[in-house]
């Protein structure tokens, strides 16, 4: 079990663009199973491998509700190939953003191509909360947060005051 540290705002290396997985592999797979116990350690109920400072396409899921049994899902290089013209709103968070939660609209529902774990191509139409995590967590490996959909008077106050925060935690040079 390793438990790898997650990358916080205002980290640059979250905005990154990261690169596809060229072979699912033995490296591939440890890194999928630190990252779920880096997620369910934290918690959370998702996390893209940029969040502990991988540059992979590669992001983990479990939305699974509280007292019911785990149901991992594993994206490598996920492409979202269509989305639901209606529209739904959840509030979200992110473990890079530790403590802060807002309301995004994302489109309700996404069909997604990937690799699971095994490296065997998989397609899957989503809805509800697994939708906006899929959508949510793809754009970590595009380098968006989901703050970016907020105003920008919102998404400012929010990057001064983890800024701030990190200036005087000493994770960040003045």
């Amino acid at each position: 079990m390793t438990i790898r540290t997650i990358l916080t705002i205002p980290d640059s290396k979250l905005r990154e663009i990261c690169a596809p997985i060229e072979k699912v592999d033995d490296g591939v797979k440890k890194l999928v199973d630190d990252m779920f116990d880096t997620m369910y350690d934290a918690p959370g109920v998702g996390l893209a491998a940029i969040q502990i400072g991988e540059l992979r396409r590669l992001f983990v899921l479990d939305v699974a509700k509280d007292g019911k049994p785990p149901k991992p899902l594993v994206f490598i290089n996920p492409k979202i190939v269509w989305t639901s013209e209606d529209l739904s709103t959840y509030e979200e968070g992110c473990l890079s953003i530790p403590g802060y939660y807002e309301e995004v609209e994302r489109p309700a529902k996404v069909r997604v191509q990937f690799l699971n774990r095994d490296g065997e191509d998989q397609e899957m139409e989503a809805e509800g909360l697994l939708a906006t995590c899929i959508q949510h967590e793809l754009d970590h490996l595009d380098g968006k947060l989901f703050i970016d959909y907020l105003s920008k008077l919102k998404r400012d106050r929010v990057m001064k005051k983890y800024t701030k925060f990190a200036k005087m935690s000493g994770k960040l040079a003045s």
